[in-house]
């Protein structure tokens, strides 16, 4: 019996998709740990009044959630990173827990998913 996956012409399509959503993500990861290495430089920026404006505790809150944010994009490139490696070894879109193919329109939105919407629907 044949294995079931996507055509190569598949997946060099969603590679395409990967990879500019990999592009966008580094960059989103570079703002927001440019943010937390700079939160504490007042200088002449044009932010520098807001921060000067906020109480220390808010300011502390708002780090706190930039480093999640950050922590949450790292964690998203390493998905984007393993779809990559599962195109490569051609096991791209395949579920794993049902073994069948997710839906293309699934992966397009959620271009790092392991699972279908039947799998992820059992998980709840």
């Amino acid at each position: 019996m044949a294995t079931i996956r996507y055509s190569d012409k598949d997946l060099k399509e969603f590679k395409a998709l990967i990879n500019g959503k990999l592009e966008e993500a580094r960059e989103d990861l570079e703002l927001l740990n440019g943010s937390l290495s700079h939160k504490d430089n007042h200088g002449t920026d044009d932010t520098g009044r807001t921060f000067n404006m906020m109480e220390d505790g808010s300011e502390t809150l708002s780090r706190e959630e930039v480093a999640q944010l950050a922590a949450r994009q790292q964690k998203f490139i390493t998905s984007l990173q393993n779809a990559l490696i599962r195109i490569k070894n051609k096991t791209y879109g395949i579920c794993r827990v049902t073994g069948k193919l997710i839906q293309k329109e699934r992966l397009k939105l959620v271009p790092h998913a392991t699972l279908s919407i039947e799998a992820k629907n059992a998980q709840s």
